[in-house]
């Protein structure tokens, strides 16, 4: 597991000891030698020749972690038997189950549940389809599905690998909005192979939510299930960063003072999330857009090879400005960025205009470190829990699905994803809102609420929806 830069975690060392040679002192010094800090000793079994020991480590890096693996057992007495961490612990044989609603007691009970009883309701539904969504798991389940492509910061890791995070999404799913959900990782990167798939699994659910899937293959998948199925596809990656980063941005500029139509807004990483972030942002009534990747300025006098890029120019950039980052971000009141560490210069941010807002949400590095920015930025976000200003995907889907879940919605559409973000905005109330506070903790139960409410009303005005749910 990496631990990344300026994080801190507990590492457990399970150690035999050799109670007749071995130092503890030993120990101590070999541990702190290597940077880490005692946090807790347990024993776990105990002879009067040999004892067996865990030790809780507060480590601050991969190394430190590596080296107490390398020179512990070369202590005198001391076998190491693992290593693992909190964190490997919580995923051991999985973060979630399911459950019974009925619990099956006596013959009487299976008949109802399985044979002969259930033939009635697989009849029922046979005559009528629509009745699966009142006499199955299809009006409260939601599909989370990945091909391992595009997983968190590391890349084409698999889809075995990938599973950690879906169900991690699932865990999320339920405890924020008490939607049910499955992890799907699919064995195949092809993208017709994918849309074949998760066709011929919908039928069991109410929704579908693609996770870490690789540009620009995630594009095609989504747009044409979106197409060809009835119920919601949404590509978390893409939108659930962009309805949360309108979120920030719409308490930032209260903050600034500024209008969204009168705004000059610099992108870096046009990809998946970047196109996402600008459509919403044109749809929430944002003007003037430029985007800019490592050839720059995206522009209408070049025809690029991504065919994502030319309609991107011919959507954003009305000035046709053209250069590098350094250049087009002169007198801009907005920098996003959703790309790469360290590529905001202090001197770029000072080129800005007055009150700047950065939100620089490249993971686990940001594009500038925001104690450089800090003395010459009004508003600064990141996509770190470490910082304040946290643009997190989490406030987003749980309250997204559960709307369109009740209002048994067809898709989630733009009308959908601003009102989402206009509602997460509103959590923070005028006496709250600071600099250091421009979007709700992912724990605020506010969210979810307002935002299942939010996406409900826009499903029904926007024609989307096909059932009133109790508010």
């Amino acid at each position: 597991m990496s631990i990344m830069k300026g994080t801190s975690t507990h590492i457990i060392m399970r150690l035999q000891l050799d109670l007749e040679v071995f130092s503890f002192g030993e120990i101590a010094s070999c541990i702190s030698a290597a940077g880490g800090d005692i946090i807790g000793v347990d024993v776990i079994s105990s002879s009067r020749t040999q004892s067996i020991r865990d030790i809780t480590i507060n480590v601050h890096g991969t190394r430190q972690r590596e080296l107490l693996g390398e020179l512990l057992p070369k202590l005198k007495g001391v076998k190491v038997l693992q290593i693992s961490d909190r964190t490997f612990l919580m995923h051991l044989g999985g973060k979630i189950e399911t459950a019974l609603k009925s619990p099956i007691k006596n013959r009487e009970d299976l008949a109802r549940v399985y044979t002969p009883g259930v033939a009635n309701v697989c009849t029922a539904i046979a005559d009528e389809p629509e009745k699966a969504f009142t006499l199955t798991i299809k009006r409260n389940t939601v599909a989370v599905i990945s091909d391992g492509s595009a997983v968190l910061g590391l890349g084409n890791i698999g889809p075995a690998a990938a599973m950690p995070v879906m169900e991690g999404k699932s865990m999320l799913f339920k405890q924020l909005a008490n939607v049910d959900s499955f992890p799907i990782c699919l064995d195949t990167q092809d993208t017709e192979e994918i849309i074949r798939t998760i066709k011929a699994i919908a039928p069991a659910f109410g929704g579908i939510n693609l996770e870490d899937i690789s540009a620009p293959r995630c594009f095609e998948v989504e747009d044409r299930l979106r197409k060809e199925l009835d119920i919601p596809v949404f590509h978390d990656d893409q939108h659930g960063t962009a309805v949360v980063l309108l979120a920030g941005l719409l308490n930032a500029l209260r903050i600034t003072n500024k209008k969204k139509e009168d705004i000059k807004v610099v992108f870096t990483g046009i990809g998946a999330a970047g196109i996402a972030c600008t459509k919403i942002l044109l749809s929430a009534g944002v003007r003037n857009i430029i985007g800019v990747d490592k050839q720059g300025a995206i522009h209408r006098d070049t025809q690029y090879e991504n065919p994502y890029w030319n309609e991107y120019a011919n959507i954003t950039n009305p000035d046709n400005l053209k250069g590098s980052l350094s250049d087009v971000i002169e007198g801009a009141d907005v920098f996003i960025g959703v790309s790469a560490p360290g590529i905001l210069s202090v001197d770029d941010v000072k080129k800005m205009a007055k009150d700047p807002i950065v939100f620089a949400m490249a993971n686990p590095q940001p594009e500038i470190d925001p104690e450089l920015a800090e003395p010459y930025v009004r508003v600064m976000a990141t996509g770190r829990s470490d910082f304040p200003n946290q643009i997190n995907n989490v406030l987003c889907f749980p309250g997204i699905f559960r709307g369109a879940l009740d209002c048994r919605a067809t898709e989630i559409n733009e009308a959908m994803k601003v009102a989402a973000a206009e509602a997460i905005a509103s959590v923070v109330s005028d006496d709250e809102l600071n600099e250091t506070y421009i979007i709700p903790s992912v724990f605020n139960e506010k969210v979810v609420k307002r935002v299942r409410e939010a996406v409900i009303k826009a499903a029904h005005e926007s024609g989307v929806a096909r059932k009133e749910p109790r508010i």
